[in-house]
């Protein structure tokens, strides 16, 4: 192993101190954080100027949450893409992926009205999820066990530098041609890089170990591994996430129109808070799989839903001053949470379908998603507020802390062969 730090890590201080990594290991760090930037660029675009594509696409104040929906089920693309990577390969499967969202968050800025505007994102969606779960897997896959949770929030907290661009830039929508169409515009930065990444982006040597076994076998073969192999283990994490995502999702979509409609915001200010406030919110990635990392995925996953659930109510329902801190803690722990249930994902299944159930994962998640957004629609109707509909939907995530201290095991400090192994005598429990 080697000390020896690479030269961007110097700027990225909200990382903490480094762990001791060989050098291929913080290269594969920077390479696949480096594919994934644009994918939160993308991502975060849509919540920042929802109230400028609202007013140019004229869509209706009670539909945003459906509009949201919709883009939101983009990720079930996901699934196929990530049963891809367990067949075809984690690097392919990236690079493709990497390709796919750059080309739709580029066509985005040509919409010419709200339908061609969710198609669009729709298949933007799909494959910037795939590309954020196949990154993570190979994370998982190439760090060792005591720096495997650390590495999985690095990689987030790096990907969270997009959104942070996004933000940076938003604070512009105003003064720039074309307004929000230029800044997806910009997304289409990826295809320049395509190129360079193809020749250094390396394969997971664990996917090596078993890729010719796979090339022999029915391409959904994971699938089915996956429900008959890991059943226990696969609902009791599904189910978190689901409920995790239910509030999560529109907590963190509507929070920059909240600010502008409730506190008359400009977008100048959300772009500030958003680049300082989410400077100091995107620590939650790199901590949580640290802490996790020493004292165990379980305590911290619950603490952090634990406290993302009390964040999102106080959020929706404070007034004044407060709204800043309460932003950034809302962030802060969504982010932290995220990160141990995509540890969770990645390390509780083996490496022949591990790909698969991440996309598996991501699936449980935009259901919820769809549904939490959908939801807000519809409570719409009886509270008369969007945003008392959200507290109440951040209310229901206190069921996340429970289902992981009862139903999943602890695995901070094992490694991957000892929680899951590829050859399944009988079904895991």
């Amino acid at each position: 192993m080697s000390d020896r730090v690479p030269g961007w890590y110097r700027v990225a201080w909200f990382l903490g101190r480094a762990p001791a990594l060989s050098t291929s290991q913080w290269r594969l760090l920077g390479l696949v954080a480096a594919v994934s930037v644009f994918e939160q660029y993308d991502i975060y675009l849509f919540a920042l100027n929802l109230k400028q594509i609202q007013a140019d696409l004229s869509i209706p104040e009670s539909q945003l949450g459906l509009l949201g929906a919709v883009v939101r089920a983009g990720s079930f693309l996901a699934v196929v893409l990530a049963i891809a990577a367990d067949r075809w390969g984690r690097r392919a499967l990236l690079l493709f992926t990497v390709l796919g969202y750059t080309l739709f968050t580029g066509a985005t800025a040509f919409s010419p009205n709200a339908e061609l505007f969710v198609v669009f994102q729709f298949f933007a969606r799909g494959f910037a999820s795939a590309e954020v779960m196949i990154a993570a897997v190979v994370i998982a896959e190439e760090f060792p066990p005591e720096n495997r949770g650390w590495g999985i929030g690095a990689l987030a907290a790096l990907q969270a530098c997009g959104a942070g661009l996004a933000a940076l830039l938003f604070g512009f929508v105003e003064s720039i041609p074309y307004g929000w169409r230029t800044l997806y515009f910009i997304g289409l930065i990826p295809l320049l890089f395509i190129a360079y990444w193809r020749r250094t982006l390396p394969e997971t040597k664990r996917f090596e170990n078993v890729r010719e076994a796979r090339q022999s076998e029915p391409v959904f073969r994971p699938l089915l591994e996956l429900f008959s192999q890991s059943p226990r283990r696969m609902i009791a994490l599904f189910s978190a996430v689901f409920f995790f995502s239910l509030g999560a999702s529109s907590a963190s979509f509507f929070a920059p129109k909240y600010l502008q409609d409730v506190y008359l915001w400009t977008p100048a200010s959300v772009a500030i808070l958003n680049f300082v406030g989410g400077g100091l919110a995107i620590i939650g990635n790199p901590l949580a799989g640290w802490l996790s990392d020493r004292f165990g995925r379980r305590p911290v996953t619950c603490i952090f839903a634990a406290s993302f659930t009390f964040m999102g109510i106080i959020f929706y329902s404070a007034i004044g001053v407060f709204v800043p801190l309460l932003w950034i803690g809302l962030i802060f722990f969504v982010m932290g949470s995220d990160v141990t249930l995509s540890a969770y994902g990645t390390e509780l299944f083996p490496t022949k379908y591990r790909s698969t159930a991440t996309g598996f994962r991501g699936f449980m998640g935009t259901i919820a998603s769809i549904m939490g957004l959908s939801a807000v629609s519809g409570l719409f109707l009886i509270f008369d507020s969007n945003w008392i509909s959200i507290a109440v939907l951040c209310g229901m995530c206190i069921v996340v802390p429970l289902i992981v201290w009862l139903f999943l095991p602890e695995t901070a400090g094992r490694t991957l062969e000892e929680i899951s192994p590829d050859e399944v005598a009988s079904p895991q429990v």
